[in-house]
């Protein structure tokens, strides 16, 4: 059994969406005071580094951080390799295991995980209606977001939504092959939440 780390690093130089909280970490009680610990804080927004978006994120009526089915965050995972495509579409995707519910997008567009990226490629949103016939319930990017970075009326999140397909971004795949993998990928319990940082990691047989 292999363990694949899939998550980004946060720290300073996380890369923030421009506008949001950024990553912040110090040590507020130190062991010279506390006499036993070091004590720290963190300071992000809930869509730093690797992270799920909750249904809240883009749907006031949509499902929160705590009410979600964690059964989708542990999954058997198919990772396709689609490097190079300015546009993923159905034609380009092979699914005939049945038990894959999971699908993970590799794209390599997000070179530089110091910097937020300029542009990026995006699924057709015929996508959704595809990876719903199949029995997909979880997609996962290697970017930091499903729709062009631009977008305000996010039409590729409302399109999965509507199929009723979770998302998981900002996922890290350079090193991963395409092929079945088991995916695990914890969201924390956020009380009216609508998004949470996770450590995703994919184990191979």
């Amino acid at each position: 059994m292999k363990l694949i780390d899939i998550s980004m690093t946060l720290s300073s130089s996380t890369p923030n969406w421009p506008g949001d909280t950024p990553f912040h970490y110090e040590v507020t009680w130190p062991m010279e005071e506390s006499g036993s610990v070091n004590v720290g804080k963190i300071e992000a927004s809930t869509h730093i580094g690797t992270h799920i978006d909750a249904p809240f994120h883009y749907d006031d009526n949509g499902q929160k951080t705590d009410e979600l089915d964690l059964k989708r965050y542990f999954a058997k995972a198919a990772v396709i390799d689609c490097s190079g495509m300015s546009e993923i579409t159905a034609e380009q995707i092979e699914l005939n295991d049945q038990q894959v519910t999971a699908v993970l997008f590799k794209t390599g567009d997000w070179k530089n995980r110091t910097e937020f990226p300029g542009e990026i490629p995006v699924m057709n949103e015929e996508v959704p209606k595809y990876l719903k016939s199949k029995g997909v319930n979880l997609i996962g990017v290697d970017l930091p977001s499903v729709d062009h970075l631009e977008s305000k009326t996010l039409p590729i999140h409302h399109a999965l939504y509507q199929q009723d397909i979770n998302i998981l971004e900002g996922i890290v795949l350079d090193e991963v092959e395409e092929g079945r993998y088991q995916l695990i990928a914890m969201p924390l319990k956020i009380s009216g939440g609508d998004g949470s940082p996770v450590r995703a990691v994919l184990i191979s047989e």
